[in-house]
């Protein structure tokens, strides 16, 4: 039962979430339109934050689960933009409230994943220490996710997705660069 009112909870947050900005959806306008009566609501989740964050990070492992693995910084990219673009006025409204650091977290945790399963792929036969491999992650992850806010910033502007898409391709062999050029060092 409980699932099943968990869900009904959720989807039905979800349909707000389409129609308002989540500062104009109240637990109240949640219970009502899902049938249930407050204390049902505040049974399976603290509050607001509570059902976003679980939502939020269901939505993370979905996608994690969906890409068991990546072979290229395009892939990461690609992947990072269909996490924020399956429920894309949710995720904007998420992304312009209170709530943004609770999707910014998951943000980062789902390209830690993809560009961590890149780099391992991409460099499986390059041998480089793991202090370099961590600085090459590092980087590919802050660079994925910082791009990604940005592109949120912009409405999700699918030009500005392509023009991004378009620079991952030109330098796609970059890791790989990067791992040789580490080599040589001292």
């Amino acid at each position: 039962m409980a699932n099943f009112t968990e869900k009904a909870i959720k989807e039905t947050f979800i349909e707000l979430l389409e129609e308002h900005p989540l500062s104009q959806i109240t637990i109240k306008d949640i219970v009502k339109k899902c049938g249930i009566n407050r204390n049902t609501f505040y049974y399976h989740y603290d509050g607001m934050p509570a059902l976003i964050a679980e939502i939020i990070e269901e939505e993370s492992k979905s996608i994690i689960n969906k890409y068991p693995s990546v072979s290229s910084i395009v892939e990461c990219f690609d992947a990072m933009v269909e996490f924020t673009t399956l429920k894309k006025r949710p995720i904007m409204h998420i992304f312009r409230s209170v709530n943004r650091e609770v999707f910014e977290k998951n943000l980062m945790a789902v390209s830690d994943y993809f560009v961590c399963n890149y780099v391992n792929t991409a460099l499986n036969d390059i041998p480089i220490s793991e202090s370099d491999k961590r600085t090459i992650i590092t980087y590919y992850k802050s660079v994925c996710f910082g791009l990604v806010i940005e592109w949120l910033n912009c409405e999700m502007s699918a030009d500005f997705a392509n023009e991004i898409r378009r620079i991952f391709l030109l330098k796609k062999d970059f890791a790989e660069e990067i791992a040789v050029l580490l080599q040589g060092q001292v």
